[in-house]
């Protein structure tokens, strides 16, 4: 019996990114002792059954908590930002359980072997989404006389997800830990605070990006235990990246240029990538000359 579980969902609009995770998953020999399970929010029965001759399960995704009608408004796809906090639900018997965004690729083992090792003793292992390549990571109104309103990821959906100031104020400077790709083991108490406090988001917010909030309160407020990695296990700033021409792969772009762990598409910066997996980037390699690369994984 297989321990440790790779978790994805998508419906048909990212079935081909989806594919191409599990194909960039299977790829490693290392792959065959870790289960691959699929959650459903709209595949057609041909894309479900592609799938089924590479992965271990699939099953359809839940509302685990009601929302509205009004809020879901037909897209079922958002049920990503509520099913991935219930997923010992799903797939009962892993002891841990490592959740890839579908618009992700794996580009190294090394890092989902950190991801399951960050985890033990019961704690969330997660990456950030503030690096040094990656610029800013707060924004500043400046007003009159030299004073600043900043502004920040996490206070602003704290706020407006239900949270009072006092939490909001908490989590507010903190490094915003990107839930698009986590690992927890199975009886870690995440689960049970991160669904409490999805469910406050949920209520008084917005669907997407309510998952997100609700964990960053979760280690920030609620004070659980976390193992933060570094940036190159789920790196979304993609015009960021360099390619080593030697080691043929993508790495950070500064020293000692690490090779990338996931490669992930979120965000609006990256929509033209996916929606078309022939974009091309102008990429920077290891001798800084510029180079076409396409960089979905199947390319």
């Amino acid at each position: 019996m297989k321990q440790n579980v790779i978790i994805s969902l998508a419906d048909s609009h990212y079935f081909q990114l989806l594919n191409e995770l599990v194909d960039s998953i299977r790829r490693f020999k290392e792959s065959e002792n870790t289960a691959i399970c699929i959650m459903d929010a709209g595949l057609t029965d041909e894309e479900k059954s592609i799938l089924s001759t590479k992965v271990d399960e699939i099953k359809p995704a839940d509302w685990d908590i009601e929302v509205p009608n009004f809020k879901v408004k037909g897209r079922e796809w958002l049920k990503s930002q509520v099913s991935r906090a219930f997923l010992p639900k799903y797939f009962p018997n892993y002891k841990k359980y490592l959740w890839i965004d579908a618009d992700a690729w794996v580009n190294s083992w090394e890092t989902i072997e950190l991801y399951f090792k960050g985890c033990d003793n019961n704690k969330l292992s997660i990456a950030t989404s503030a690096d040094r390549a990656y610029g800013r990571v707060l924004r500043a109104e400046w007003l009159i006389g030299g004073f600043a309103k900043i502004k920040s990821q996490n206070y602003k959906h704290a706020k407006s997800s239900g949270f009072s100031e006092k939490i909001a104020r908490e989590v507010a400077l903190k490094p915003h830990l990107n839930i698009g790709v986590f690992a927890l083991e199975v009886n870690a108490p995440h689960w049970k605070v991160w669904q409490k406090n999805l469910k406050v988001a949920l209520k008084a917010g917005k669907i997407w990006g309510s998952e997100q909030i609700a964990m960053n309160i979760a280690i920030y407020h609620d004070n659980l235990d976390v193992e933060i990695l570094p940036a190159y296990c789920n790196w979304t700033h993609i015009d960021g990246l360099k390619f080593d021409e030697k080691r043929s792969t993508l790495v950070e772009p500064y020293l000692p240029n690490h090779k990338i762990g996931i490669v992930h598409f979120a965000g609006k910066k990256n929509h033209q990538t996916r929606k078309n997996k022939n974009f091309v980037y102008k990429m920077k390699s290891d001798d800084d000359n510029l180079n076409d690369k396409k960089l979905k994984f199947n390319n």
